[in-house]
């Protein structure tokens, strides 16, 4: 392969484009994304990548993500019941096996699913395209069964891919991605067939980076996010941005750090003259009727469009 980078969307500077409005106006689309998980605790080996970054059985990392499922997550939904705030769950599809009640809760609740593969511990990572093929449409089936829902998002287990995975999931009319951290708005990918939006997902404010990577203390994560919501907002009255929280019950939900996470949210809730409070396939869903055609035609006219699709040495 020859190509200079994956050529999955094309460079398109962030001044300057065609205006977003959001739905009544709102200056900022806000979305919050729990990651409902499952790892196994004995995980098949996987030539690129360990289950576990200890050696296994790793009963220590087991069972802290099992605290999310058992403690956090419902801590965490009783929060977000009081905001008012929908969630947009990233579920890994084997739950349903496991916890079928935090799916219904949810359910109940009228929250979003999409794809985040069957389990955090099996990565896309050597698959071919049959088996590929097989999650994709597992999560499709497993979601409109357990829910109604047909699912409309993908972000990829543990954030794995294979140079077919953008393509196989606009194929399956996915509506937007969430693996791609390339910019604070929505964005025409680069598939063969199909409308695929790469969706602002962000790791700064992913509590898996500030409280792991970065070991930001709850107050400090609060600080950030704040920060983060108000300069997004700022922008927002020049051309609609997207903010999104990536949250995973086992670390934001724990006893010391969900008040100041919660002092978050009363910040960003405040502002509801300002923000659409949507779900990611809401979001997706409005980009692509009112902004698809026109985003395109502006990379075009400022002369940023290159040619073939991701992956493609035509790009080269």
């Amino acid at each position: 392969m020859t190509t200079a980078d994956p050529n999955l969307y094309d460079y398109w500077p962030y001044r300057d484009r065609p205006k977003i409005e959001w739905p009544g106006g709102k200056k900022l689309a806000f979305w919050i994304a729990p990651n409902i998980e499952f790892y196994e605790f004995n995980p098949p080996v996987n030539p690129k990548r360990p289950g576990w970054p200890r050696p296994a059985p790793d009963v220590v990392g087991y069972s802290q993500r099992d605290w999310g499922n058992r403690v956090g997550h419902w801590r965490l939904m009783e929060l977000m019941d009081k905001y008012a705030l929908r969630g947009s769950v990233s579920l890994n599809i084997a739950l349903y096996q496991h916890h079928p009640e935090i799916i219904e809760a949810c359910a109940a609740r009228d929250w979003e699913f999409f794809s985040h593969g069957i389990y955090n511990t099996r990565y896309s990572y050597e698959m071919d395209e049959a088996q590929e093929r097989a999650v994709i449409e597992d999560s499709i089936r497993t979601v409109h069964e357990a829910t109604g829902q047909r699912i409309r998002g993908y972000l990829a287990p543990a954030l794995t891919h294979t140079p077919r995975t953008m393509d196989l999931i606009a194929e399956y009319d996915f509506w937007y991605t969430c693996d791609l951290f390339q910019d604070d708005q929505p964005q025409p990918l680069k598939t063969r067939s199909g409308k695929l939006v790469s969706m602002p997902y962000s790791l700064e404010v992913n509590d898996v980076i500030t409280y792991g990577a970065l070991a930001m203390t709850p107050t400090r994560y609060a600080d950030v996010l704040k920060r983060h919501f108000d300069e997004l907002l700022a922008e927002g009255a020049q051309s609609g941005t997207v903010m999104c929280i990536p949250l995973h019950a086992y670390l934001v939900a724990q006893a010391h750090r969900i008040g100041p996470f919660e002092d978050a949210l009363a910040h960003i809730t405040a502002h509801k003259d300002e923000v659409w409070f949507a779900t990611a396939a809401e979001i997706a869903g409005h980009f692509r009727e009112n902004y698809w055609e026109q985003s395109l035609a502006d990379i075009e006219a400022r002369g940023c469009k290159r040619a073939g699709t991701g992956f493609d040495d035509a790009a080269a």
